[in-house]
């Protein structure tokens, strides 16, 4: 059978006030495509359908609509689940319709896997599908103590368990798949999510990943990737369009997952074009170096970061031109060779975990990182610097 994972769809959300519902709505037209042409079976779409627990009724819209088509009548089933950006009862209020277009949503975690009927090869889909999975959607409290070990290591436990749980569930004659909304530890992240994890508290070992699973669909990040060190095929299949300048230059796609029973998955990207792309300018050259990209018709479709070195500050009317003048501009961030000068002072002085130790603080009003913080910063750092030397 062929299984199409995605996640991360984030409906309703807005870039600096601009909407992005329009790029949206041709991702879901794409998707449609991509399911009619790549000849999908079933998808499975592993949490954040919208951007709030409130979403705007045009987004409510957007996924009953897009959902009704991409099932075609019931013919692709279609498996969803709740993820932290997500109110469950509100996502599933749908449910008694949804069923009858042979999608299933699921809105807080449980301990039944979903059986799934694919009419074209005749086979048997189990889905251990685990919505996004909080203590308060558990309905428990994880641990008594607020040490960040204690309830990361309890955390994890509770998810291996429910998970190991559900393939219990599985069968050698059917396909056996997991899917969930949670963060893997080691995994890569983008500034667009917004963390579901405590200083690193709700966090899940790859290990704890169900191997009798033949592929692990999860949600959450927005950088498509595979878990590594999981027992068995892991992926996060990353968000459809880029929803910060942390993202500019990536890859958006959706996962194939070709399997059947018995059988390793195979996995393949499809690329998407959906979507503006962000980008960031640079003008190291002032900003007469900006309205020489401008008349070029530079990035005239995207959203775009711009980062301008000049001599004194713009004028109210010399950013009202130039956003006039491309209307993507979200951000018009003057630097001054003052600050230039203070940069290099600071970069060049300051040891880069007295840096890190400073930001830690600022941003946790006060706290100190503790040794292993630091020391896995400095790792994370040095293995970038590596990776950049090849």
């Amino acid at each position: 059978m062929r299984i199409l994972h995605t996640a991360d769809w984030h409906l309703g959300r807005t870039l600096e006030g601009r909407s992005r519902l329009e790029e949206q709505a041709q991702f879901l037209d794409e998707l449609h495509e991509i399911v009619i042409r790549e000849q999908v079976d079933v998808v499975l779409m592993a949490g954040d359908v919208f951007d709030t627990v409130n979403p705007p009724a045009a987004a409510e819209q957007l996924f009953y609509e897009s959902m009704a088509r991409i099932s075609n009548k019931g013919k692709c089933p279609i498996v969803v689940i709740a993820g932290n950006h997500d109110n469950p009862d509100r996502l599933t209020a749908s449910s008694p319709l949804a069923l009858e277009q042979n999608i299933t949503i699921i809105g807080y975690p449980l301990s039944t896997i979903v059986k799934v009927p694919i009419i074209r090869t005749k086979e048997e889909l189990r889905v251990a599908a685990l919505a996004y999975p909080s203590e308060s959607r558990l309905n428990e409290v994880l641990a008594d103590s607020v040490d960040e070990v204690l309830l990361r290591d309890e955390y994890d436990k509770r998810v291996r368990y429910l998970l190991s749980k559900m393939a219990e569930q599985f069968s050698k004659e059917a396909v056996n798949v997991a899917m969930s909304h949670i963060y893997v530890a080691g995994s890569d992240s983008t500034e667009s999510e917004r963390p579901i994890e405590v200083g690193g508290a709700y966090t899940v070992r790859s290990t704890s990943l169900p191997e009798l699973a033949q592929y692990v669909a999860l949600g959450h990040l927005h950088r498509p990737q595979d878990v590594k060190k999981a027992p068995t095929i892991a992926r996060y299949s990353g968000s459809p369009i880029a929803f910060s300048f942390s993202e500019a230059g990536y890859a958006k796609s959706v996962s194939i997952v070709d399997v059947e029973p018995g059988k390793p998955a195979t996995v393949s990207e499809i690329y998407l074009s959906s979507g503006k792309p962000l980008v960031r300018w640079k003008a190291q050259n002032g900003i007469a170096e900006v309205y020489e990209w401008l008349d070029e018709g530079k990035d005239k479709n995207a959203w775009v970061d711009l980062e301008v070195h000049v001599d004194h500050s713009l004028s109210i009317e010399e950013i009202h031109r130039l956003r006039k003048l491309h209307s993507g501009l979200i951000h018009i961030r003057p630097v001054y060779k003052e600050m230039d000068k203070q940069v290099e002072v600071v970069s060049s002085k300051v040891p880069l975990d007295e840096m890190f130790m400073r930001f830690y603080k600022k941003q946790t009003g006060g706290a100190e990182p503790e040794q292993d913080v630091i020391r896995l910063f400095l790792e994370l750092v040095n293995e970038q610097v590596e990776e950049d030397v090849k």
